[in-house]
Parts: C-alpha cells; sequence; structure tokens
C-alpha cells in the first residue's frame, strides 16, 4: 500500500518531533486527521482536523465511532491507562497501532555501547522511560493475546523547535541567553562520551515508511542519526550557532544530581553515557531512508526558528539560579 492510498490518525500531531511527520506525510498523499485539542498555533495544511480531548474516553469514542483507520499514531501516550484506552478505542478500528515510545527505554547503564532493536529495556533511573516500558509491555501482550496490530518506534533525542541539551535548553532560550551573555554553562562529565541527535525531518523520512506498513507489525525500531558526537562538540556547535564561543565548566553527572534531583532521569537515566544506534533495522524496512541533516547544521535552523519570535525566547530564572548553585557549589568544594 503507498502512502496516497492510507487513512491515517495522529493522535497529537502538531509537536517537536510529530509536526514534521504531519508534514511529510501530507506532501506524500497521506489521508491524514490530527485529533488533538487545538490549542497549539501551528497548521500542518492539507490535515483534517478532530478537534476533542483523548483524555475523555466518551468524548473521544463520540468523535470517532464512525471511522476506520489504515494507521493510528499515538504521539502523546505517556503511562499504561492511555494504552489500555487505546486499545479498547481502536480494536477493530485500525490496521496498524503505532506507539511512540523512547530509546531513553533502553538498558542504563548499557552494557554495550551499540544499540539495537534487542537491546534490553531497563531504566532504573527514570520514571518516564519505566512508564514507556511499561506501555510497550502491555501492547506487546496485547498483539500476542488479541494480535493487536502493534508497532513500537523509539525517538532518541530529537530536536526541531528545541534546544536538545540538559541544562537550560529544550524549549527553553536560558541555555543561549547565557552563552551570549558570556556566563558559565555546564557540560556534564568531561564531555567526551557520546551522543546521537537527529532532527525531526530525518526521523520524518524514516518513519513515513513505517505507515501502512504491514511487516512492520509486532516490530519495534528507533530511527535516528547515524552522526555520532561528543557532547563537548555538541555544546561547541550550539555555541557557534549562536554567534559566539561558550564559556564551559566540566561538572560530574552524580555531582549535578545531588543537587538538582530533577536531573536524575536524564542523567543518569539518559545523556550521561554514551549512547550510538545501529540503525540497521530502519533501513532493512524503509530501504530509502537516510538521515542528512548533521547537527552543526539542524542547530542553526533550530535558532532561526527561535528568532522568528521573541516570544519563543523563553529565558528561566529558576534555571539560571540553579545552573549557578551547581557552579558554585562545584568550585567552592
Amino acid at each position: 500500500m503507498s502512502n496516497k492510498d492510507l487513512k491515517v490518525l495522529f493522535i497529537g500531531g502538531t509537536g517537536n518531533i510529530s509536526a514534521a511527520v504531519s508534514r511529510l506525510s501530507v506532501f506524500r498523499g497521506v489521508d491524514l486527521y490530527l485529533l488533538n485539542r487545538g490549542l497549539r498555533d501551528i497548521e500542518i495544511e492539507g490535515a483534517k482536523k478532530i478537534v476533542a480531548d483523548i483524555s475523555y474516553f466518551k468524548e473521544i469514542n463520540n468523535a470517532l465511532k464512525d471511522y476506520k483507520w489504515d494507521v493510528v499514531v499515538n504521539w502523546i501516550a505517556f503511562e499504561a491507562d492511555d494504552i489500555m484506552r487505546d486499545i479498547e478505542l481502536f480494536r477493530n478500528k485500525t490496521k496498524q497501532y503505532i506507539f511512540i515510545s523512547s530509546a531513553s527505554a533502553y538498558q542504563k547503564p548499557p552494557e554495550n555501547y551499540l544499540i539495537t532493536e534487542l537491546t534490553p529495556l531497563s531504566n532504573p533511573f527514570w520514571k518516564y522511560s519505566q512508564n514507556k516500558i511499561e506501555c510497550e509491555n502491555i501492547l506487546n501482550h496485547s498483539f500476542q493475546s488479541e494480535e493487536f496490530p502493534i508497532t513500537i518506534v523509539r525517538p532518541s533525542l530529537t530536536y526541531d523547535t528545541v534546544i536538545p541539551v540538559p541544562f537550560g535548553g529544550w524549549t527553553e532560550y536560558t541555555i543561549i541567553d547565557r552563552i551570549k551573555k558570556g556566563k558559565k554553562i555546564i557540560i556534564h562529565g568531561d564531555g567526551t562520551s557520546l551522543w546521537t541527535l537527529t532532527h525531526s525531518e530525518d526521523f520524518a523520512r524514516g518513519f513515513i515508511g513505517l505507515l501502512g506498513n504491514q511487516s512492520a507489525i509486532g516490530n519495534s525500531f528507533h530511527i535516528t542519526s547515524d552522526e555520532v558526537l561528543t557532547w563537548n562538540k555538541i555544546y561547541e556547535y550550539v555555541a557557534e550557532a549562536a554567534g559566539v564561543k561558550a564559556n564551559v565548566i566540566h561538572i560530574p553527572s552524580d555531582f549535578i544530581c545531588n543537587i538538582d534531583k530533577s536531573k536524575i532521569g536524564t542523567l543518569l537515566g539518559d545523556k550521561s553515557y554514551s549512547t550510538v544506534f545501529d540503525n540497521a533495522k530502519i533501513k532493512k524496512y524503509v530501504p530509502e531512508f537516510r538521515a542528512i541533516i548533521p547537527f552543526k547544521d539542524g542547530i542553526k535552523q533550530t535558532l532561526t526558528w527561535f528568532d522568528a519570535n521573541p516570544e519563543r525566547k523563553i529565558i528561566n530564572n529558576e534555571t539560571n539560579r540553579m545552573i549557578d548553585k551547581i557552579i558554585n557549589a562545584y568550585v567552592r568544594q
């Protein structure tokens, strides 16, 4: 089945990762429906809208009762209850259900630097990842017990309209403001651990080939770039995109997490380890997939997006205070 023959429902579809997939889906001729609350100021031209709140079962069940789908993708399912609801909603109403999990679900600490889809799922540090694992377990059981047609996709750190660094980034502009002002920024560890960053448009090129792909039923995939960078190089490219050189201090992840407990998941459960992905499986199932946007270029696109609207440049004073607190404590020891 070609993309042009597909009737697809995206639950979400306007976020940092999913918006690029939505746009490419429409471009490829997918009959795309977006189910969300209509709160984001993002227009996906060519997509049909279903405005409803997925968290209200009766409302959603009524809104979707007359539809059947070739593919349903839930971009915003995070907990077991979300999955149980979706199985009830879409049982016998879709030929494929794609769950967006997370590569952070892979074993931490890793036993091997190279991650494949056969790498065990285990993350004792991060509740977010544990919830994703539980969701996967429920879906795999439903596939085995009732042939609910699942495909699981595990994005890693994927960016477009976010700044993909653990301190003062993501939806904040704090890290860029600090860099431009010459303030110290933190790199966890010695900055030499390896990491993989993937632009949303590259992710979309792999993901689109899974839509309606019946050979993908019952399978899991990660979709990432093949570019591997140290965290030192990542921050160098971020600073270069900001037009200045960063004033860097390296601080061990354990030290950081002793002060800022909120970083336990994202550091000890994720970014403090080298993470390199073997993309052989997605390339086998989607032979045309290639990631073509290097981070050096992609982060410039991201900062251009922030520059286009000053309201996007959120500087969080609490984040600044925490960064300074960690730095001051480390320097004083």
